[in-house]
């Protein structure tokens, strides 16, 4: 069983009071890592390793810290639902973890803080594991709703 609660938004919520209590200003922003340099900082299992991010942060002479949070909302899990079912590679099991999701509408399943250290971004991220099963969903209804792979070419029909 993992040491990760349901919902991040206790842990939000000690972060914005930590980080404020350090004189540190927060940027609300998504660092997306695949578009920038950056580097992931790895926690090794402690649960408090973002305080050690977090002054390390104030060490560097960091004037801010980014910080994104992310809720599951109803509505962005109907969508999906919507797209699984539409889906043609989808299955019953898919549909099936969509469903289970329903439980964590409302809680904070994501948060990430970062600061740029000569030219590179620093990245804390904490998940849950719900989030990690609504992201695989998500990206699996991306890359597939709606286009039929096998489906019937040109040169078939004629």
């Amino acid at each position: 069983m993992s040491s990760t609660p349901d919902n991040l938004a206790g842990l939000k919520d000690d972060m914005i009071a930590f980080i404020e209590g350090h004189g540190i200003r927060r940027f609300p922003g998504y660092v997306d890592y695949e578009e920038v340099q950056s580097v992931m900082w790895k926690s090794a299992d402690n649960p408090d390793g973002w305080k050690d991010f977090v002054e390390l942060a104030k060490a560097a002479g960091a004037p801010f810290l980014t910080m994104d949070a992310w809720m599951l909302r109803r509505e962005e899990l109907d969508e999906m639902m919507e797209r699984i079912g539409s889906a043609e590679f989808t299955s019953d099991e898919d549909m099936d973890d969509a469903r289970w999701l329903r439980t964590y509408i409302g809680k904070t399943g994501f948060v990430q803080l970062g600061f740029a250290y000569q030219g590179i971004m620093m990245v804390y991220e904490s998940s849950t594991e719900w989030y990690d099963r609504y992201q695989r969903l998500f990206e699996m209804t991306e890359e597939f709703g709606g286009i039929p792979i096998d489906g019937p070419d040109q040169d078939d029909e004629n």
